[in-house]
């Protein structure tokens, strides 16, 4: 009952902020929105939808907190997830700019104690998840330990290989937590301050940093999960577990607005360097996998859609953006079983009933 009531509030407290959106459509997607919500038992969404460079909608939906009966808006604060390993790829990117860093680098430069059978694994190789590196998140850390960046290190020299770098694509945070000491070895700076400095401020994601259980932060949501059908607070995990390449961020619809236009735009990077994060890694045996630097590719409705998703702590996210029509659609959630993705797909059928999934 009490999971009823939350849920009936969270669908009727959106907070609307949309222009140039067609009336139909607007009511449309909005119907699609709460529909999934109710299914999924969100208590909160923020949605963000770009369509040809004009935001048609940066609106909240249900609660960012759900004790407080605090609503989503435009500017509530969620955890990135994954989404935050796009940034960290803008961040190697730079590196390979200024000429601290190479994408052929043995990691070993920047690791002089790792393991032999590490010997050929390259920056490269770290970003398109294509290392052998085992993910660290099953089960190869104590997530409630704090650790610096060296002890991260020596964990992940202690995870065997799963095949040989290059020959196989498999999801690793492993590799991105590495690539986020390798930006601090090189720059002399740690990853999120580059980040601040070179990124966020540059793009006007004025909300946009590092995640901080301590500091105060306007608009922060909570996040949460589902228990037995029962909503409860997210678990907590250490300080600097928070604080990773692989995806520990904080940032708003708002935010991703920027982001967005300026990917769209090609800024920050050069075109070269934004050409190879859209380019899909080759493997040893010349064959393609759909996974660029920080980001998923793929095909909707005959064009180009990149993407990717996030998870973290209460918190899923997912970021789309579709070649067909020039439509960019961003989802975050407060609950760990949420399926942001699906709620992104029902969005751009919306939009353009041609990038309905299959098509």
């Amino acid at each position: 009952m009490m999971l009823a009531r939350v849920l009936l509030v969270a669908i009727l407290a959106g907070l609307v902020h949309a222009t140039h959106v067609q009336p139909d459509e607007a009511a449309d997607a909005d119907a699609a929105i709460r529909a999934e919500m109710e299914r999924q038992h969100v208590p909160g969404v923020a949605v963000a939808i770009v369509h040809g460079g004009v935001v048609v909608k940066a609106q909240g939906y249900g609660l960012a907190n759900v004790e407080h009966q605090v609503p989503v808006t435009p500017e509530t604060i969620f955890q990135s997830g994954s989404l935050g390993k796009m940034f960290t790829a803008a961040a190697v990117m730079l590196q390979v700019e200024d000429g601290k860093l190479s994408l052929s680098d043995p990691i070993a430069k920047f690791f002089p104690a790792a393991p032999q059978a590490w010997q050929a694994i390259t920056v490269r190789h770290l970003l398109t998840h294509t290392s052998g590196i085992p993910d660290y998140t099953d089960g190869a850390i104590d997530l409630r330990k704090d650790y610096d960046e060296e002890e991260l290190a020596r964990m992940a020299f202690g995870l065997k290989l799963d095949f040989t770098p290059g020959e196989k694509w498999k999801y690793s945070n492993t590799g991105y937590l590495l690539l986020g000491i390798i930006i601090h070895k090189a720059s002399g700076r740690f990853y999120g301050d580059v980040l601040a400095d070179r990124v966020f401020t540059p793009l006007g994601m004025t909300t946009t940093r590092i995640i901080s259980e301590a500091d105060i932060v306007p608009h922060r949501a909570a996040g949460y999960t589902l228990v037995k059908g029962e909503l409860k607070n997210q678990e907590w995990v250490s300080p600097s577990l928070n604080t990773t390449a692989d995806g520990a961020l904080y940032f708003s619809v708002k935010d991703l607005i920027a982001w967005d236009a300026g990917v769209r735009a090609r800024r920050i990077l050069s075109a070269a360097s934004w050409a190879s994060v859209f380019d899909p890694v080759r493997l040893n045996d010349g064959k393609t996998h759909d996974y660029g630097f920080g980001w998923a590719l793929g095909m909707r409705g005959g064009r180009k859609v990149y993407q990717h998703g996030g998870s973290w702590q209460g918190f899923k996210t997912h970021y789309a953006h579709f070649d067909r029509g020039d439509l960019s659609v961003v989802v975050l959630a407060n609950l760990r079983q949420a399926d942001p993705g699906k709620i992104v797909d029902a969005i751009a059928t919306v939009m353009d009933p041609a990038l309905a999934p299959g098509r």
